[in-house]
């Protein structure tokens, strides 16, 4: 009787458990047709459409215009009075890899030496996180997911934020090779990347960040010797896992802020003609010219912090989004914020349009520009005929933290459910304390 009763104990807690769990499952694929109308159209290349329809079938984008054009064939989502907006694009981030930053067993974002190009972040991606919800809940629908560690540490992935797997994440598998650059900032303490009083190395620092650089350049000749041989002896994972660079179906993200360091990645592109990518780039705005000529672009990071230098304006980090694109340069807006995971994406571009962008500027730096970027511009990035419908609603404008709610949002045409651990969590204590 005794043993009856704790089996029906341990049912009952399984129960309760199960009931507890989140229900957040990733949508099945896109059957019938939506029409959403009566919408303010944000196309995301600057275009604004006023009381607009867009037509989303079998996964695509069938028709965009004004009016209300809502056939007679499928589902209408009447929006009036919101908001439509490309899916936002993170890109640059960690998502997936990193769940807790101070508990090492749920961080999967790095490996042990300097150079492991062949390192792929996409099989390390975790789709269970919980964090994951939380940024499909700020209208954030893709994100390029990269690796950390040593010089090299692999290859980056742009994924969907709503997959049972990773391989059914994957957008644009193994798009770019991250690049660390050895830090040539020789202050102690202080300053983004640097612990307060945090020791350094003995030795000079400079003299040691150079002699990794050119033992980083190295490998790369290495590598493009092997990739202009018709066949191998044996293969190299290494040199086969940057191939893609040389014939520019990769790009080589990397990730740096000051002046010098961005000089030194003008160097790989005049000697290995690589596509590169400034990550970072706190002091782009200084040689916008130098990166205008290279075409090189840029993927700036946190917004809302303080300048790399003592000396520059308290709000610069604000204005360099405006100076990007009066000099013409391509940049996207990023937020590796390792706390939010990068939520509050849109809200740094609310940021920069409050010191110099338009609205429909800021927004195109968090969509299409970062389309344009990460190589999936053809797809995704703007509301256009024939791209994934990747869409965000909103009643309010989504640049704004006060106003801006998602009201529903669509990857590749499916439906995808919006709640997340906060929304649970701020309902079970409504319910606690009898407030819902």
């Amino acid at each position: 009787m005794k043993r009856l009763f704790l089996q029906l104990v341990m049912i009952g807690f399984l129960v309760v458990s199960a009931k507890a769990q989140e229900t957040v499952y990733p949508a099945p694929a896109q059957k019938e047709t939506v029409y959403i109308v009566n919408a303010t159209i944000h196309v995301g290349n600057g275009q604004v459409i006023e009381n607009g329809t867009v037509k989303i079938a079998n996964g695509k984008i069938a028709a965009v215009g004004a009016g209300n054009n809502a056939g007679s064939d499928g589902k209408v989502v009447d929006a009036k009075g919101q908001h439509v907006y490309p899916g936002l694009i993170l890109p640059s981030s960690q998502l997936g890899l990193v769940e807790v930053p101070p508990v090492r067993a749920t961080v999967d974002s790095r490996e042990l030496g300097d150079i492991n190009p062949s390192i792929r972040s996409i099989v390390a991606y975790n789709t269970d996180s919980k964090v994951i919800n939380t940024l499909k809940s700020n209208g954030i629908l893709l994100a390029n997911v990269y690796p950390d560690g040593g010089i090299i540490p692999g290859s980056s992935t742009v994924v969907q934020l709503d997959a049972w797997n990773w391989e059914d994440a994957a957008y644009a598998m193994d798009n770019g090779i991250h690049y660390n650059m050895p830090s040539l900032l020789t202050r102690r303490g202080g300053g983004r990347g640097f612990g307060f009083g945090a020791a350094q190395p003995a030795g000079d620092p400079i003299k040691r960040a150079l002699d990794d650089i050119e033992e980083s350049k190295v490998f790369f000749r290495e590598a493009k010797a092997y990739a202009a041989e018709a066949t191998h002896a044996a293969t190299n994972l290494k040199f086969e896992a940057v191939k893609g660079l040389f014939s520019k179906k990769q790009k080589l993200y990397i990730h740096c802020n000051i002046v010098k360091e961005i000089l030194v990645a003008v160097d790989f592109v005049k000697e290995f003609g690589f596509d590169v990518v400034i990550v970072g780039g706190s002091d782009s705005w200084l040689v916008t010219d130098v990166l205008k000529q290279y075409n090189i672009s840029v993927i700036l990071g946190q917004m809302h912090d303080l300048p790399n230098m003592v000396d520059d304006d308290v709000d610069q980090p604000f204005k360099t989004p405006s100076i990007l694109q009066k000099a013409g340069v391509l940049y996207a807006i990023g937020d590796e914020d390792g706390n939010t995971r990068s939520r509050n994406l849109a809200f740094n571009a609310g940021t920069a349009a409050a010191y110099g962008l338009t609205k429909e500027e800021a927004l195109t730096a968090i969509t299409l520009n970062a389309a344009k970027i990460l190589g999936i511009a053809d797809k995704t990035g703007s509301i256009e005929v024939g791209k994934d419908a990747n869409i965000v609603i909103s009643v309010g404008d989504i640049l704004d933290m006060k106003s801006s709610v998602i009201t529903a949002a669509f990857i590749q045409g499916r439906a995808v459910d919006l709640t997340d651990k906060h929304k649970q969590l701020k309902a079970r204590y409504e319910h606690k304390y009898g407030i819902n």
